[in-house]
């Protein structure tokens, strides 16, 4: 294995209004039991789940104080699921998004900045800002975990329109 995948999902101060069932040292901790196992960190987070703007940069300064920070960073947009909690909640400015984005992009300039959940509920010239914010990579393909991804085609002609490629 390469790669583990373990978010942070928020920031500390806003993580107990999300997460009731464990508390924000048991994912640190095992951030840094997958790198004491030499393993690459892929860790990131959620916006768009009524989190403040400061919140959303405290999730990323403590992506970014992470002792290195992870190799791979997620950035999730909420997909609102009905019937979820989070469900109806006032949706996230699409330029917020954009700003994360950005500060991930600064502040871990390394980092391979991850377009994740919610593209298909965006728009291409907000997914086109993000990788001119400094995104450098999609997940790509037909689910991410419980909600879909745009369609390959779509994906294919929106990178194409873009003059990006894979590597």
């Amino acid at each position: 294995m390469d790669y583990y995948n373990h978010n942070l999902d928020t920031a500390p101060e806003f993580y107990e209004e999300i997460i009731t069932t464990r508390q924000y040292q048991d994912r640190l901790d095992t951030l840094q039991q997958v790198r004491d196992a030499g393993i690459n960190v892929c860790c990131g987070g959620i916006v768009g789940m009524g989190e403040t703007r400061l919140s959303r940069a405290g999730l990323i300064a403590q992506l970014a104080n992470l002792n290195p920070y992870p190799e791979s960073v997620p950035i999730n947009h909420l997909v609102q699921v009905k019937g979820t909690p989070l469900y109806g909640i006032a949706a996230l400015d699409p330029l917020e998004f954009v700003r994360t984005i950005a500060a991930a992009r600064i502040t871990m300039p390394k980092a391979m900045v991850r377009l994740s959940a919610g593209r298909r509920e965006m728009s291409d010239a907000i997914q086109a800002l993000c990788f001119l914010a400094g995104a450098n990579s999609i997940f790509y393909g037909d689910k991410l975990l419980t909600t879909g991804n745009p369609e390959t085609d779509l994906d294919r002609a929106l990178l194409d329109k873009l003059g990006l490629h894979a590597l």
